[in-house]
């Protein structure tokens, strides 16, 4: 038998550590390929993850609550050695270490990431980084040039705070991408200290104090104040999303000068579209015909007009995306928000949105969404109407740099021009709020966006099949 183990997956682009929500085996328990093993956590959606080999349970070593970095040791499977494919090798690697350091030598524990993922061999002076800020543009880089995660991980950066660079890792790609990582079995640097502390520590028990330890934001109980609660005070602990959502939005007001616009819209037209085909669409598929799709359809379109809106920043470059994937915030249950994305709106016609928007909202609700569902967005929309609000001055999703907030539509008594002259009629009116990072969307583009978004929904045509 064959002990393999199994690490923490990276489920998602800029997905640094995940949180253990609830082991589905036991120690003991057989597990097959594929099978799940347990639920996990991360900022943008819960999901389940598949064990990579068939056999036993044999070792949990994260327990539930705790919050891992990517890559990180989470459990030990006993498998068959044949199909453990690399396990048996770095078993051997490991059991000759221990032999050479003149240790009894003992059971080694190979190493399967969850993604292959090089391990070259270890680079004097390199300092490991697990769970550090990495910018699009140099994930992008490291994906075209084959630098693997754990070498970006122990990557100098000279930006702030230690932030590798997009000059950083040209340089390092221009320097033949010399290795970096230690390589599996060798002695790590952050270990030194303790073996010599400690000389007659065991080898395994040295490799296990080296598994790299997600820094924990909790305060010491005997430091953290208690709350002082009267007898007319509720004492309410925020949920893992409320924690998250509150940290993003402190981030983004820290990170973006917000600007916001507003714009009034007749969507008179739109209104009476949808009146007259509501009915027949729910009847035809069964799902409702909301106002949500002719809304992405519009602000894709304004996109399409004004490119500069679609960006992001990486320090002191504007990185221009060229597609169009728009973010839709629902709200969920528990009364927190979750922006799953529509990836290649511009692309889609109303009745793809109609049925995109509905599935999404649907499995989101239900906790069903998948990593992918929540990854890429590069603007969002935020429906605050459907809370009976006018209007609202949203909060940036990081990295984008705009978001728009659609308002409740009002019936307004309104001047009407005609060819015969002007009327006074009623209409049905709705405020559009676009808020926008004021570092690199100034006032104009800002402005003209939202009045191109209002445009477009005002010439809606009454006709527009579905």
């Amino acid at each position: 038998m064959a002990r393999v183990e199994m690490t923490m997956p990276k489920m998602g682009e800029s997905i640094m550590e995940g949180t253990v929500l609830k082991w589905l085996k036991q120690v003991g328990d057989a597990i097959e390929q594929d099978e799940s093993v347990l639920e996990v956590a991360t900022d943008k959606v819960d999901t389940e993850v598949p064990a990579i080999h068939a056999g036993v349970l044999a070792e949990i070593l994260v327990q539930e609550g705790q919050v891992v970095a990517v890559g990180a040791p989470i459990a030990i499977v006993e498998t068959d050695a044949a199909s453990a494919g690399t396990a048996a090798p770095a078993a051997a690697a490991a059991q000759s270490t221990t032999s050479s350091n003149g240790k009894a030598p003992d059971q080694g524990v190979a190493e399967v990431p969850y993604l292959p993922e090089t391990q070259p061999a270890a680079a004097s002076g390199a300092v490991h980084q697990p769970g550090r800020f990495l910018s699009p543009l140099v994930l992008s880089i490291a994906r075209e040039e084959g630098v693997s995660m754990t070498d970006l991980e122990y990557l100098p950066g000279t930006g702030k705070e230690g932030r590798v660079t997009k000059k950083d890792i040209l340089d390092y790609v221009a320097n033949g991408k010399k290795p970096l990582a230690p390589q599996a079995g060798a002695a790590q640097p952050q270990a030194a200290a303790p073996a010599a502390a400690a000389p007659t520590t065991p080898a395994p028990q040295a490799a296990e104090n080296q598994v790299p330890k997600s820094p924990s934001p909790q305060v010491p109980v005997a430091s953290k104040p208690a709350p002082s609660v009267s007898g007319g005070q509720e004492l309410i602990e925020m949920d893992r999303m409320r924690k998250m959502i509150a940290q993003r939005m402190v981030d983004s007001k820290r990170i973006s000068p917000h600007v916001t616009s507003f714009v009034e819209a007749d969507v008179t037209e739109i209104v009476n579209w949808r009146n007259k085909h509501k009915d027949a669409y729910k009847k035809r598929e069964g799902e409702n015909l909301t106002f949500t799709p002719i809304f992405i359809h519009a602000v894709a379109r304004a996109i399409q007009d004004f490119p500069n809106i679609n960006v992001s920043v990486d320090g002191d470059y504007i990185i221009k995306k060229r597609d169009i994937n728009i973010g839709v915030a629902v709200a969920l249950p528990s009364g927190n928000l979750i922006v799953p994305v529509i990836h290649n709106a511009d692309q889609l016609n109303l009745n793809g949105l109609s049925k995109r928007v509905n599935d999404l909202a649907n499995r989101a609700r239900a906790n069903k969404l998948k990593p992918e569902d929540l990854e890429g967005g590069t603007y969002t929309l935020s429906n605050v109407g459907s809370f009976g609000n006018v209007m609202g001055t949203p909060i940036i999703m990081q990295p984008q740099v705009a978001i728009l907030a659609v308002g409740a539509i009002k019936k307004k008594p309104a001047v009407i021009e005609t060819p015969q002259g002007d009327l006074i009629g009623i209409r049905h009116f709705m405020f559009l709020s676009h808020s926008y990072d004021h570092r690199v969307v100034d006032g104009s583009l800002g402005g003209q966006f939202v009045r191109r978004v209002a445009d477009y929904l005002e010439q809606f045509d009454p006709n527009t099949a579905i």
